[in-house]
């Protein structure tokens, strides 16, 4: 599924996200709304984790929706 797809069925999208990062509280994931930076944002935050391996990790489930 691509980013434009998952920003618009987010709603649903919502608790896939949840499992996947347990750490993302539902307002971060509220202020995520399905964009792509801002969830790469919110995992380099969270998780400590480099800009790329962040990217590598948002896709990678995008890949599996």
């Amino acid at each position: 599924m691509n980013w434009d797809q998952i920003e618009g069925k987010w709603k649903e999208m919502r608790g896939k996200a949840r499992a996947s990062w347990g750490e993302l509280t539902d307002d971060e994931l509220d202020q995520i709304g399905g964009k792509k930076d801002q969830l790469v944002g919110k995992l380099q935050q969270k998780y400590g984790l480099e800009r790329e391996e962040a990217e590598r990790q948002a896709d990678d489930w995008a890949d599996k929706q």
